[in-house]
């Protein structure tokens, strides 16, 4: 009981120089010099894995259905909270609000598509799938929304993912 008393007192005891100071930021990367770009495919990829992984889902209107799939990103990264969060939280805080956001699109296109919706919510790997794809194309450092004119291209990473 003695021995925890002085490690209690030596740590009470320590002080700090009464100095002004600055704190680096924690790195968040391991890269230098600017910022990196993942390595991008085009939307034909989007396509081929939607395909691959939900292909046997029997939609009645699947070019509705892709129309609003590619539709998607853009409204996400419109999300006011998720820009935000893209600006000024990590990457984990950035693909919550992403999550939300997407829900809340998913809600809104449900009244234009009732079987975009069902699998969103009946369907734990197409869900993952569209969060996966929205968060991969939409998330930046800056917070700015995704073009849709812009030639739609989807990360390596999801062709990787639909590999394993």
């Amino acid at each position: 009981m003695e021995s925890y008393r002085n490690e209690a007192r030596e740590a009470v005891s320590i002080q700090l120089e009464d100095a002004d100071a600055e704190v680096a930021p924690v790195p968040t990367s391991v890269h230098e010099g600017g910022a990196s770009y993942p390595d991008m495919n085009p939307l034909s990829v989007i396509l081929e894995n939607f395909n691959d992984m939900f292909g046997n889902i029997n939609w009645n209107d699947a070019d509705n259905v892709r129309r609003q799939i590619l539709e998607i990103p853009a409204m996400v990264s419109k999300d006011e909270k998720y820009r935000n969060a893209m600006k000024n939280s990590d990457e984990q805080s950035a693909r919550l609000e992403s999550e939300r956001a997407l829900q809340q699109v998913i809600f809104a296109i449900m009244a234009d598509n009732m079987e975009l919706f069902k699998q969103f919510q009946d369907n734990p790997s197409f869900k993952k799938w569209l969060s996966d794809m929205v968060f991969n194309l939409t998330y930046n450092r800056d917070g700015t929304p995704y073009d849709n004119n812009q030639p739609r291209q989807i990360m390596k990473s999801l062709q990787k993912d639909n590999d394993q």
